[in-house]
């Protein structure tokens, strides 16, 4: 039996289980969070719903920029003790699902699912299908539902994506193609002109042209219920110019769409017009007498529109509709903000609350609030005790009242009755005049398959008792992995041994130094569960540590408010590097193809109490 491993062999053996173990349990998506951006969010049934994009994790020594493999939600009827939804790792998703970053989620709240489109893939080739992907909230799985390409569509990332389920509609404009989104693709991304129309009941898409010929990427659309079936509101991102080369889309420029006669308008917005910017995120919301929707830019963040223009934006601004205004809402001393960030999501709570997620900081070198899972809190009415706009989340908020700041603006009460209804320069269009005085009515669309009259909640079990599920999943992965990797190089001793011995019998000796096998990294296949961890871009040193005070006050601080770079709890990280992005680097040869991260001084912050 000399042919058996020697002790030796198996303390390597046994290091290799413990630190594969490790490592896979230093990822786990909830209790090693460090930082998430570029994914997708939705909310169905009071839960928000996140997938996809790139994510850091706390104490992995790796500290790579990971594609996130998991689907999580937070339960939005509660808080944790931090003061925040508490988060949920229970949910499946399987390899042949894809791992994106850019792409759009599609709430579908009346049949209980969520379809994902588009996206990029990030340091792994693109696959060649393009298909849309359903998740049901309902049985926890996904299901196939078509292929947009059969019906001319190509995938696209970073486009603009809203969906409208009470007509069963979604729709996605804009956004890139490159050699992220299709393997066949050759030279620099192109932004696409086009406004795709997805029915959810009957499963077909329509390919339309948008309100002129020109690419856009980056920006936002949101809807709103005004006009005689809801208007679609596209702002910000970048565009192309008469040369074909990316400029910004400026920010007082305001695209509404019509779905129900599917024609665009612009209009020309005043006020304190925001910096140009992209990859932001914003949301929706109304008083109860629909007299003023205004748009939540109580938008935030973002990227500048051109390389070199700054880091990015840690600000708010809110467009009001249909007075087109823009109006600075934070931070009060009027600056971009001290902690830009871009790549991030908005989702709208109950009309009074905006839960924004994520984020790439390029100019800080900490965990994005782990304590909280980098979720932050916009009061957008600022109901709280301290009048602030950063607080902390409560399920029992579900209306809006409009803050003193909007309501002096568009002459409104906080409950509505807004007497600023038209842009100040006019209207430049008659017919979205019109529009704009219409409250959207929609028919009741009932569901196309069975609904249970409860769709479950989160049990306290699933999050508090013990490890996270995402803990012991973690765990369990690590573990069956690790006993595979055990088998297989056991059994891979065993043969290199057994051909040792036989050549040696054989006598010869310089065939077996030219024929001895080597070690071979194991490929993975594209479509298999293990090919969600890559590595190419480096992490930042430095911790976050969220600390939300007293459970008395309501007031949460913003996103990197709460700053200690001593905690002891979170490992250093490499320095970043940002996604690259999409310009033609014959045109911004000067600046690269990426942004540069600049290590900046980290001062001790304190939560917003205003």
């Amino acid at each position: 039996m000399d042919w058996l491993p020697k002790p030796h062999s198996w303390a390597r053996l046994f290091l290799l289980f413990s630190f594969t173990g490790l490592s896979t349990q230093q990822r786990d998506p909830i209790t090693n969070f460090c930082r998430r951006w570029g994914h997708q969010a939705a909310i169905v049934d009071n839960k928000l719903y996140y997938d996809g994009g790139l994510v850091t994790y706390n104490g992995d020594n790796s500290h790579e920029n990971l594609t996130n493999p998991f689907l999580l939600y937070h339960d939005l009827s509660a808080v944790d003790p931090s003061g925040m939804p508490p988060p949920y790792a229970n949910l499946s998703k399987n390899s042949t699902v894809p791992n994106v970053n850019g792409g759009i989620f599609w709430p579908d709240t009346v049949n209980k699912r969520i379809y994902l489109y588009g996206g990029q893939f990030y340091n792994e080739k693109p696959w060649s299908t393009n298909n849309l992907y359903s998740y049901d909230v309902i049985y926890n799985n996904w299901q196939l539902t078509s292929s947009p390409r059969t019906n001319g569509i190509a995938r696209l990332a970073y486009g603009a994506g809203v969906s409208v389920p009470e007509r069963g509609k979604a729709y996605y404009y804009g956004g890139w193609m490159n050699n992220r989104t299709d393997p066949n693709w050759a030279g620099p991304g192109a932004m696409t002109s086009y406004l795709l129309e997805y029915s959810m009941d009957d499963d077909t898409w329509t390919n339309s042209t948008g309100p002129d010929n020109i690419g856009r990427a980056e920006g936002v659309m949101l809807s709103i219920p005004a006009g005689d079936g809801g208007l679609l509101i596209y702002f910000g991102g970048i565009a192309t110019n008469n040369l074909g080369v990316p400029q910004s889309q400026p920010m007082e420029q305001i695209i509404v769409y019509d779905p129900v006669s599917s024609k665009s308008y612009m209009e020309n917005a005043t006020g304190d017009i925001p910096p140009n910017r992209r990859r932001f995120c914003a949301g929706a919301t109304w008083a109860d007498d629909r007299s003023a929707y205004n748009i939540n830019s109580y938008l935030y963040g973002g990227l500048p529109g051109q390389p070199g223009d700054g880091p990015g934006f840690d600000d708010i601004y809110v467009l009001s509709v249909p007075s087109f205004t823009w109006t600075r809402f934070y931070p009060p001393d009027g600056s971009n903000g001290t902690v830009p960030h871009w790549g991030l999501t908005c989702n709208v709570v109950g009309r009074g609350q905006m839960i924004v997620q994520g984020g790439f900081f390029p100019l800080d070198d900490k965990c994005d609030s782990p304590a909280v899972w980098g979720l932050h809190n916009m009061d957008l009415g600022r109901q709280n005790n301290e009048s602030a706009i950063w607080a902390l989340f409560d399920p029992k908020k579900t209306n809006y009242v409009i803050p003193s700041p909007l309501a002096t603006v568009i002459g409104a009460q906080a409950t509505g009755k807004a007497t600023v209804t038209a842009p100040k320069s006019g209207w430049e269009n008659q017919d979205l005049k019109v529009l704009m005085t219409r409250t959207a009515s929609y028919a009741t669309r009932t569901p196309t398959r069975a609904i249970p009259t409860s769709t479950g909640g989160s049990s306290d079990d699933d999050h508090k008792s013990g490890l996270s599920v995402g803990a012991i999943a973690g765990i369990a992965v690590g573990s069956v992995v690790g006993a595979a990797i055990i088998i297989g190089l056991i059994w891979f001793f065993l043969f290199r041994r057994f051909l040792a011995r036989k050549r040696e019998r054989e006598q010869q000796q310089q065939q077996q130094q030219q024929q001895q096998p080597q070690e071979q990294r194991p490929e993975v296949s594209q479509m298999s569960a293990g090919n969600s961890y890559y590595n190419s871009q480096s992490y930042p040193n430095g911790n976050w540590a969220y600390s939300p005070g007293s459970h008395a006050s309501t007031s949460s601080p913003p996103p990197f408010a709460s700053l200690s770079p001593h905690s002891p709890h979170f490992g250093h990280h490499s320095p970043v590097t940002e996604l690259p992005v999409e310009y033609p680097p014959s045109k911004f040869a000067g600046y690269g193809s990426q942004y540069t991260a600049h290590e900046a001084p980290t001062p001790e912050r304190t939560p917003d109490q205003r």
